[in-house]
């Protein structure tokens, strides 16, 4: 008996495919050549990832051409090296391109601001409308605020380091366009805290983190978008198929593309919305004590700001050898 058109659809139908038809797919890469080879939607960056992509000898011209237009100012050669990479990333990508705010500025409301506009006028005077770039922030409650008066102004944010719940609320109640809660680094704590080697897909304490923010947000009606990242499997990928959006590295966009047959989808926004789950208000107080009281997203959330600092210094060191060079 001949196999069905379903059958055959599913048995050569790649996983990236399936996923594309559930959520939107982002890649999560420096790397603009990358970046063409996957056409997502959209595209993330961070200073961990632009510092790999600044040593490659293919985006010599981004970081000369940066170093060009600051002449000497390394704050300003950082800004435009930033905006230099997400200029070219637009090119390739319909959606939205990702710009991270310098990571040192976490815990400064007025200077993350002054920052994200400056980093706006930076693409618009490279031809590229606001409405193309979110600006990346760490999800500390002063880079809270700061989306906050962004939003206001008409610049999207996209919250990042989301670790807990109290994190992707408080976003929701300021406006905030995106969030990207992790995955990878939330295993990677309960691996060394609970001493195991792993965890089944589905019991895997990042993707439950981001299944309960993204139920959370559909049945009160948030209308923050919901993009899992840092992943470290393609299990843990497909266990939250039906995100709003995924945000993937190359290398696991390759297995996906890989790898054929069907996926299900698990996270529904029609069956959240009818989930028994009490709203939650999140004020500075309350932030702070979901916080304290949660020592995996206190310690992965500084973890994470201070690894995005040590690169943004790596960084500016490519950019003084540059200056000393000229």
């Amino acid at each position: 008996m001949s196999e069905s058109p379903a059958a055959k659809k599913q048995k050569t139908e790649t996983q990236v495919d399936g996923l594309k038809s559930l959520t939107t797919i982002v890649a999560d890469t420096g790397d603009i050549e990358a970046i063409g080879k996957y056409k997502p939607q959209d595209a993330t960056t961070n200073p961990s990832l632009i510092y790999k992509a600044a040593t490659m000898p293919e985006y010599a011209k981004l970081v000369d051409d940066a170093v060009e237009y600051g002449k000497g100012d390394v704050e300003v050669i950082m800004d435009k090296l930033a905006v230099n990479f997400g200029a070219e990333i637009t090119k390739i990508v319909p959606g939205y391109v990702s710009t991270e705010v310098d990571a040192r500025l976490s815990f400064d409301t007025d200077a993350t601001v002054e920052k994200a506009r400056r980093i706006i006028e930076l693409y618009k005077e490279a031809g590229i409308d606001k409405s193309r770039i979110l600006i990346k922030i760490a999800s500390t409650w002063e880079g809270i605020q700061a989306a906050k008066v962004l939003e206001k102004e008409g610049i999207t944010c996209n919250l990042t380091l989301i670790f807990s719940i109290a994190q992707a609320i408080a976003v929701a109640e300021v406006g905030g366009t995106l969030i990207s809660p992790f995955v990878g680094r939330i295993m990677d704590w309960y691996k060394k805290s609970e001493g195991v080697d792993g965890y089944e897909p589905a019991k895997d304490p990042g993707v439950l983190s981001v299944t309960k923010i993204y139920n959370y947000y559909k049945k009160h009606g948030h209308k923050t978008i919901v993009m899992g990242a840092s992943f470290r499997n393609t299990d843990e990928i497909l266990e939250l198929a039906g995100c709003d959006r995924l945000t993937i590295a190359p290398a696991l966009l390759e297995k996906l593309t890989s790898a054929t047959g069907s996926v299900e989808k698990k996270l529904d926004a029609e069956k959240a919305s009818e989930m028994d789950i009490p709203k939650i208000d999140v004020d500075e107080k309350a932030f702070r004590w979901m916080m304290n009281e949660d020592a995996m997203a206190t310690e992965k959330l500084s973890e994470g700001i201070r690894n995005f600092s040590k690169d943004i210094v790596k960084l500016e060191d490519i950019v003084k050898e540059k200056i000393a060079k000229n």
